[in-house]
This record gives C-alpha cells, structure tokens and sequence, in this order.
C-alpha cells in the first residue's frame, strides 16, 4: 500500500517541477496545482478504502487485492506526470480519467460495510427527480433502534428513509406535502440475521417487503399514501444519502427519530442501481468492513455502460480466432475492438439494432457480417469469429440450446490479407475510454450487459484485472428506459384501464409535439366506420402543452384536457412526471407537481373497463391512428419509469420497436433521417400496356435543352463536396482574446453542418457556428464551460444570409440579417479566449477530430463567402483545403452531378429482397446516365437510367433480367431541363415505373423467382470503374441534378441526404446550379 501514497507524493512533485519549467504559463500551473492536489486526496482517500478493506474478514481479502493491483495500475498510469513539461494538457485529462477509475474502482467493491453507533457515511445519489423510487437493503444488525437510509437536503421538505424502532422496519417520506411512515410488523429484525429490505414509491404510495435471507418464508406488503397533491421526490445538487447514521452536513427531517446505525450493511442498490459502499463522498467516525452475504463464485463479468476492459495478446496476422459469451437486453452495444495505433486495419464486435456485427478492416476496405436475428432477449449466446486470411466466418449459438445456430461468411474486399497491429495494442471488451478514437462505422462505444468465457487465439482472460465500470457477477437489470428516435415507437403488452387504475411515466423531449402514450383498439373490420367509437387513450404533447384524449367506447364523444406549464413548455429538455389516475368516471391528470386537472367520462363508462388491444410508447406505427383526431407525430426523446397499477413496465418486455435505443436518453442524438412515403395515385385514364423490349440502339432524335451553367460568385467557396470538406486559414489569435467577432455571408438548402471552428490545441477554449435543424447555434468556452448562444431565423432557404456572431465581455451573441437575439454569458470566471490562430471554414480535416462539437462535425454543404474576424478580411491562402469549389450565382434546391463520378450509401450493403419502391426527381440536359444501381457479384440486381433520352428500370431476380421502359410522347423530351419525378416499384416479380404520373408496366416470364439477392453499396449518378453493376447497360455518369432520393421496403423509408453519402466524387450536395422554373 506504500505505493498509493508513493503515488500522491510523485503527484505532488510533478507539479512542483511543471511550476519551475513553465513561468510562461504560471496561471495554468496553478490549477494544474489544484488538480493534482485533487488527484492526491482522491488518491489518498483511496487508499484510505483500501486500509479499511483489508481490516475486513478473509472472504474480502480477495477483493482488496484486486484493489491493491489496482492501485499499482494507477501508478503505471500517472507515470506520465513527471513528463508534465513535455505535454500538460494531454496529461490533465489523463488525471481526470484516472481519479473517475479510482472512484469506480471503488465503487465496485463488494465488502459490507461495518459501523458501531459513530460511523457516517455520506454519498451522491445518483439519481433525478422523479415520481417513483426503489431501494433494496441488506441488513444484518442486533441493535433495534437503527437509521439504516436517508435522503434529503437542506433547504427542502423532501426526504427519503427506512429507520428501525424496537426491531421493526419501517419506511418514512415526505414529497412537500406533508410527511407519511409506513411500518413493517409481520418481522423482527435485530437477530444478527441477513435481512433484505425492499422499499418502493409510486407517486404518493410507499411499499415495503422485508424477508430473512436463507428463510423460505414469502414476504407480504405494507403500504401507505402520502398527503397533498406532491408526487415528485426532488433530488438537487446539494442532496445527499446516507447508509448507515446520518451526519450534520443536513438537516434531518423531525419525523426521524433515529440518527445512528450499528451492524453491518451488505450491498445496496436505489433506483435499480448499486450503491458502491466504498464509493461515499465524505466520512466521520470509526467505520470497519465486515462479512458480507454469501455469494456464489461466478464467471461472468457485468458492464454498466461507463466503463470497459483491456486486454493484450500477440495475434498472428493471417489468423484470427475469438470467442465471446454474452447476455444483454440492450439492442446496440459494443463486445469487443481491436485496432492498430499505427495502420488503419481493426476489427470490431457489435450489437446493432439487437443483431450481432463483425466489422473487420484488414487495409483495403471492411467486411461487415451481420446475422439476420436479433439477440438482446437476455439469453446467453456464444459468439465465434474465425478468419482465415480473407476468408471470415461468424457463427452465433444459444448457450444452453446447442440445436440452434446462425452463421455468416463472407470475404475481406481487396488485395490485403493480414491483420497487422503490435502485439501492445489493446483490446477493448465492453467499451472504449472516452478519449479514444475509433474508426468510421462503429455504432456504439459502450455496452451494457454481461460477458463470461473470452478466448482470443485460444488464450483466457480476466476481465477484472485492468477494468473500470466492471463488476463480477451478472445480474442483468430489466430496461426501465427508451430514447425515441425519429419515427421510433415501442410497443408493449396491452395494458387496460379498469374503473380504478393508475398509469406513470417520466419524459423528456426538446420537440414540441409527440406521442409519450397510446393506448388503441382494433375492432372487428366490420366496425371500422364506426371506429370512432373504439375505446382508447393517448398522452401527448402538442406545441409544448401535455394533451390527454380518452374515449371509454361507449358511443359518447372523446373527452380531452389540456395541461400547461407554468414554465411555458414541457419541451424543455428537462425531465417531468405525468400521472393518469382513474377513479370511475372521474380521470386525474398531474404533471410534476402542478394542480391536477381532470376530465369526466359518460354516466355508461362508471363500472366498465376501457379495453385496449394495442399499447404505444413514444409514436404509433404508420396507418394505425383514430379515427376524427390528429395524432402528433413521433416523440423524439426520453421515456422512463413507466408504472402501470404500482407495477414497473419494463420495456425488455417490449413486443415490437421501431428506431428506438434502449437504456440511454441521449436528448440531442441526430437520427436518421427517416420519413412515410406519400400515398401514390395512378391516373386512371392510362392504361398499363406492356412495352416490349427494343435494342437499346434506338435511332429515334432526341432533342434536349442547352446545357448553360450560371456564373460564379466572386469571394465565396461552396463545401460539402465530401467527408472532410473544408478550408483553414490563419489569423491573429491574440486579437481575439478579449473580443471575437466573425461574420460572413451563407446561402445553403441544407438543414445542418459545421460552418467554422477555432480552438486551443487542448480543445478546452473554442467558438463554433454550427447549423442544426436549419437554425444557427454559436458555442464557445473560455475554459471552465460551454455557452451556447442560439438564433431561431431559418436560413435553409438557398437565399444569402449576412451572419454576425461575436463575443465581447464574456457575452455571446448571433446577429442574423440584422436582427439579434438576447446575448447569452460565458460559464464559470474564464475571462478570455485563448485558441491557436487557424480557422477552419466549412468543416474540419478528416483527421481532426473535435470533443465538444456533438453531431454536427459534417462539411456544411453550402456556399461561404467575405469572412472576416474583428472586421479584417481574412488572407486568402489557405494552410489546407479540401474539397473545396466555386459557387454558382443562381442555385435551386437538389445535389448537382457534374457528368464525372457518383455518391454512395450503404456501405454496409443494400438488402433489395423481395419488394422496394423508388422514389425521386431528376433534371438533366443529356441523353445519356446511370441514374441508380445496387448489384451482387453474381447477377441479382436492380438499375435506374437514362438510354437515349428514355428512362430504363431493370431487374433481376436471379433468373433474368426484365426491363420496364419509359419513352416520352411526342415532343416531349426528359432532357429538358426541367424537373421530373420518377418512381420505380419492384414487388416480387412485378415490376413498374411512373414518370411524371405515367405509369409503366412489364411481363416477368421468371415468376418463381421473386427475390433480388444484394448485399452491397447503392451508387447514385454513376459508379466507380472496377464496380460490377448488372442491371445498368450504360457506364455514364449523370450530368445533372437530383433530389429527395427515398428507398422503401414496406413500411419503412428512408431519405438520403447526398451531404451523408460514405463516398461523393464530382457531386455538389444541395447546390443545383440555375433557377427553379
């Protein structure tokens, strides 16, 4: 354990040294300082744990080891402290990383925690308001006066806690209205027993169980219900928990009567989550470890999300071999990823959407398998990759059924065939630290779940030996929330509302409108005119307020009420609590903690139950809906604690879902864009007459319109033109220490993308303008947090737009047009902004990778022009450029093809199967161009293109290739110019194509053949030299513009927005040269 407190002094010397080297920079030193000797009392109390850990009984000495090795990998990572001249901030973040590991090490010691009368723990609960809590206990104690939990702070009525009063357990809580205590006395405890406490809070009611551990008896409920109308426990900064005796540090509330606790306490968990016993923030008094429950010896290893493992293995280069078990509820998540520090191959292991992936780059391109089923049901599956060379093989079988499995293979594209990496590059399992880049394509960087039985190359590990945010042991948490993505919905088991039953959820959401919940009845078909009369519920937001609908189906009309917030919206961002409260016909409805509102159903609908065959959180399936009343759209968020009858819904039960993420509510997540195609109409008065099919040399004139570009715009560059588009030019950082004001000129379609960065090389201080939803948001940091100023004026509207952002006095501002917006301040005492003297316009260099930028890091496809920092004119040789070209004078809604090369989507593969429909419009003034292709290796394949001025849809099922052909109608020409809309439907083996509304058929001789087998990229506007595409009879690329490209398989579609594609050669996003005719 001397090395611990070695490792504070070595701390503590670093510092001393960076002060002598660096009079420069004496101020950063100085909190350097202070971090250090933050570091050093972290460490210190550390060690503390450690002491105490080992006074604790033989069973626990094994863990304290595991500590101890601990400790010793911690002074391994703060060698690079004595290098603090070389690299100061690099280290700073390295020591955040190390203290947030020492407080999880600690965290996830499983010894109980001892305490005679004058032991006081203090701990940060890690939780947030809400209007539900459960806490679990155990408890071993033969004093019968105990505090055994309290929660609360100072300045507030609310507070959370079990005490024991002669032997008996009971559960007290006050919510602001008043305070309640709920006894258990079926159950003495003070016998020096194990006893498990169970406590839960629905809204006003607290429940609580208590069984003897190892006693077969069934434990029975007590309850109570709190006065008033206050439903939500708040829980703010200054809140602390206690286990175990209650300190001065807060005011205890006077319905508590107990202060002290003496026995022992084993492991605890609030709100679903374990509470590190050896994990409190501050502690008073003599407090000891002791024996804690007995556990069994398991295998298994638990991630929480926040943390991974690391292991390290020599591999050969031409073989690969691993095997995984794994058990999750979690649809994404990442299992395993090794890369190599100083070339661009890896491999990584993933959950994605509940189906397992293994992405493996050997140098010249990826290999993505990806099985079929999904696999996140809590069951344990065994996973096993092995490659050979480019061969690779994946094979996933359920643990315990050895009858099933499902394998994929496939073959590394390109010459490369070895996986090359040093045998000291680390392996991650269950996560990646966050200041580790990864490679483009890796969908998660954390996983919630257990893992058990790793073998890399034949070689076992211990996951715990160089892990944070692992425990041993797996005990799989049911999901209790669900982030609702863009046209995202779960559903779950029908829940109906009888004459006395009670619903709860909590949400949070930044959009205005959305459905949180819906409950719907199918009625017999024959009923569907009378739909109106079906019984259902919905709880929605509409413009910010909470809306609730019901119709108890008794052929009264639907009765509604409207509630809203006294802080204008409910799309705040910030989490609230509904609760519905059915008594008869009287339904109650409370938000937070405002005045219940309610609403009354008919005299018939007393006694009887409002029944539902389908129930929604977060949207409803598209063409499901009622009748007579407009259902808001998806709700874009957070959804949790959802409580049905005082019983937790938990949505690893869920039926079916559709674009959501479970266990994660992450607000500000870009989804894909996704939308419902419009219903098509055919003209009736054209009939489908087969075409047959003529040489492709058809001799017929086409005439097509001048092809006349617009001229350029002097002093603006457009971006955008691919990954990585941008231009960095160089200015006088000191000039913008105090003041920084930037303004430009911006005319784009596009709804989001970076517009210019600046930054110190530690990233810490920067400003950003950033477009995100088609609105201007102006970030900056002086160094102690992040300001955001934001600016409502839509300017994805292809018009220029004159914007200003400046920050002056510590104030952040953006003036569009003209016209500016309340200024928003700098966080913290930062005074001034010290960034290095190169601004990055139009996006950043793909090798950049920015920390405080969030999604929007992507080249802005516009045009940018006249910049200027503090009024001077920036000098126009740019240190790097990239994909940069000219703007033209007169642009119009659409991507623009220059004749020379194609976009790409899908690099994964593009599934086509059975059915996909096509839609989007083209304008072009050539005869000739590839317009879309997705194609096998062998001959399934679809394409789009345009042969002599006539628009070919091919297909091929396997069998052979049929073409459906449109040819325009007298002198009408497809080159003319002018926009037209294409659609194109392949259903099994029917075919058809509608241009401009005129609809075109085509016989299948190959009717058994129904399904188009790809598994590759979709090319747009052309294709790349050595790409086989076997349904395109044509190699030019388009020359023209295209837009609101869309692919959809049943009910799902998805737009593409060019600025997204993985590869763009010769293609302008969002910027079609000329006027709209």
């Amino acid at each position: 354990m001397l090395e611990v407190k070695e490792l504070a002094v070595s701390a503590n010397t670093s510092a001393m040294v960076g002060l002598s080297h660096f009079g420069d920079f004496s101020q950063k030193l100085l909190n350097t300082s202070s971090t250090l000797s933050r570091v050093n009392d972290t460490l210190r109390k550390t060690s503390e744990l450690i002491t105490d850990s080992s006074k604790a009984a033989i069973t626990a000495e094994k863990q304290v080891k595991e500590v101890e090795a601990q400790a010793s990998l911690l002074l391994d990572r703060l060698k690079p402290l004595k290098m603090l001249e070389e690299n100061l901030n690099r280290n700073l973040s390295e020591i955040k990383e190390l203290i947030s590991q020492a407080r999880k090490q600690a965290a996830s010691i499983k010894v109980a925690v001892s305490a005679d009368r004058d032991c006081i723990r203090a701990y940060q609960p890690q939780i947030s308001s809400t209007n539900y809590n459960t806490l679990t206990l155990n408890v071993k104690t033969a004093e019968p006066d105990n505090l055994l939990f309290y929660l609360g702070s100072n300045g507030r009525s609310d507070f959370l806690a079990v005490e024991m009063r002669r032997g008996k357990v009971a559960l007290l809580w006050d919510l602001g209205s008043g305070s309640t205590r709920v006894e258990y006395p079926d159950l003495q405890v003070d016998n020096n027993k194990w006893h498990r406490i169970h406590a839960t809070r629905f809204g006003k009611t607290g429940t609580l169980n208590i069984e003897e551990m190892n006693a077969n008896q069934k434990p029975s409920s007590k309850s109570a219900t709190s006065p008033g109308t206050a439903s939500i426990l708040d829980v703010n900064k200054s809140t602390l928990m206690f286990l175990g005796g209650l300190g001065g540090q807060i005011k205890k509330s006077p319905a508590v009567k107990v202060t002290h606790f003496k026995g022992c306490m084993g492991e605890a968990s609030l709100n679903g989550k374990s509470i590190g016993l050896w994990n409190y923030m501050e502690r008073e008094g003599k407090c000891n470890g002791c024996f804690g429950s007995p556990q069994d010896e398991d295998t298994s290893f638990h991630f929480d999300g926040s943390g991974y493992s690391v292991v390290e293995k020599a591999l050969r280069s031409t073989v690969t071999q691993i095997i995984i078990f794994f058990s999750t509820f979690s649809p994404n998540g990442l299992l395993l990823y090794l890369a190599s520090d100083g070339t661009r191959d890896y491999l990584s292991l993933e959950l994605v959407d509940g189906k397992v992936r293994l992405t493996v780059d050997l140098g010249s391109g990826p290999l993505a398998l990806t099985t079929e089923n999904r696999y996140n049901n809590g069951t344990w599956y065994k996973i096993s990759f092995s490659r050979n060379k480019k061969q690779g093989i994946l094979a996933v079988m359920d643990a315990y059924n050895l009858n099933y499995k499902e394998t994929k293979q496939g073959e590394s594209p390109g010459v490369a065939s070895d996986l090359t990496r040093s045998d000291k590059d680390p392996i991650f399992i269950g996560g990646l630290p966050r200041s580790r880049s990864v490679r483009k394509g890796l969908n998660s960087r954390m996983y919630v779940g257990c893992i058990k039985n790793l073998e890399i190359s034949r070689s076992t590990f211990d996951l715990l030996r160089n892990s944070y945010g692992v425990r041993k042991g797996c005990v799989l948490e049911p999901i209790r929330s669900v982030n609702i993505l863009n046209n995202g919905y779960i559903e779950l088991v029908p829940k109906s509302l009888s004459p006395e039953s009670e619903l709860m959820a909590t949400f949070a959401t930044k959009n205005s409108s959305g459905i949180i919940l819906a409950g719907l009845s199918r009625g017999l078909e024959k009923r569907r005119r009378r739909q109106a009369h079906l019984p259902f519920f919905s709880i929605m937001l509409i413009d910010g307020h909470l809306a609730v609908h019901v119709n108890a189906g008794d052929r009264a009309s639907t009765t509604k009420v409207i509630l809203k917030s006294t802080n204008a919206t409910y799309s705040d961002g910030q989490e609230h609590s509904v609760i519905l409260i059915r008594n008869k016909r009287i339904i109650t409805v409370q938000v937070d903690e405002s005045n219940p509102a309610e609403l009354r159903l008919g005299s018939s609908a007393e006694m009887s139950t409002i029944n539902i065959s389908n129930f929604y959180a977060g949207g409803i399936p598209a063409g499901e809906g009622i009748l007579g009343l407009k259902m808001a759209g998806s709700f874009h968020g957070c959804i949790s604690n959802l409580i049905f009858n005082k019983e937790l819904l938990y949505f690893t039960t869920s039926m079916k879902y559709e674009h959501v993420d479970m266990n994660s509510c992450f607000l500000s997540e870009k989804p894909k864009p996704s939308m419902q195609p419009e219903d098509i109409e055919f003209q009736p008065e054209l009939k489908a007459l087969p075409v047959p099919l003529r040489p492709l040399t058809d001799t017929k004139k086409v005439f097509c319109a001048k092809d006349e570009l617009p001229d350029y715009v002097q002093g603006a560059h457009q971006f955008g033109l691919a990954k990585g588009s941008h231009l960095t030019l160089l200015f006088n950082q000191s000039a913008v220490r105090k003041k920084l004001s930037v303004q430009l000129n911006l005319r784009t379609f596009a709804s989001s993308g970076l517009i210019y960065y600046m930054a110190h090389q530690n990233q810490v201080d920067y400003a950003a303008l950033q477009l995100h939803g088609g609105q201007l948001y102006f970030s900056f940091d002086l160094g102690k947090g992040k300001a955001v100023a934001f600016h409502p004026a839509v300017i994805s509207d292809g018009k220029w737009h004159t914007i200003k952002t400046e920050y002056v006095k510590r104030k952040g501002i953006i003036i569009v047009d003209g016209q500016e917006l309340v200024a928003v301040n700098a966080l913290g005492d930062g005074s001034t902004l010290d960034v290095e003297g190169k601004l990055y316009m139009g996006g950043l260099p793909l090798d950049y990778v920015p920390k405080n930028l969030g999604n929007v890091t992507h080249s802005i496809p516009a045009c940018i022009g006249n910049m200027t920092i503090n009024s001077k004119q920036l000098d126009e040789s740019p240190v790097s450029i990239f994909a940069v070209n000219k703007c033209y004078v007169t642009v119009q809604e659409g991507t623009f093809f220059d004749g020379s090369g194609f976009a790409a989507f899908v690099r994964e593969g593009y599934k086509v199967r059975s059915d996909v429909n096509i839609t989007l419009e083209f304008r072009t003034t050539a005869v000739h161009g590839v317009l879309l292709g997705v194609s096998s290796a062998k001959v399934d394949a679809i394409g789009l293109e345009i042969v002599n001025g006539k628009v070919l849809f091919h297909v091929n099922n396997g069998a052979g290739r049929i073409t459906a052909t449109y040819e325009p109608r007298g002198t009408n020409s497809l080159c003319d110019g002018k926009w037209h809309k294409l659609q194109a439907n392949k259903s099994k083996h029917h075919i058809s194509l509608i241009i401009d509304g005129n609809l075109v058929q085509t016989d299948n001789p190959y009717i058994h053949s129904t399904s188009a087998d790809t598994n590759n990229p979709i090319y747009v506007g052309g294709y790349p030299a050595d790409v086989k595409q076997n349904c395109l009879t044509s190699k030019s690329s388009f020359h023209g513009c295209l837009r609101n490209l869309m692919l959809t398989k049943g009910q799902q579609a998805e737009l593409f927005d060019f600025s997204r594609a993985f590869d763009l050669r010769g293609v302008f996003p969002h910027s079609c040269p000329g006027a709209e005719h």
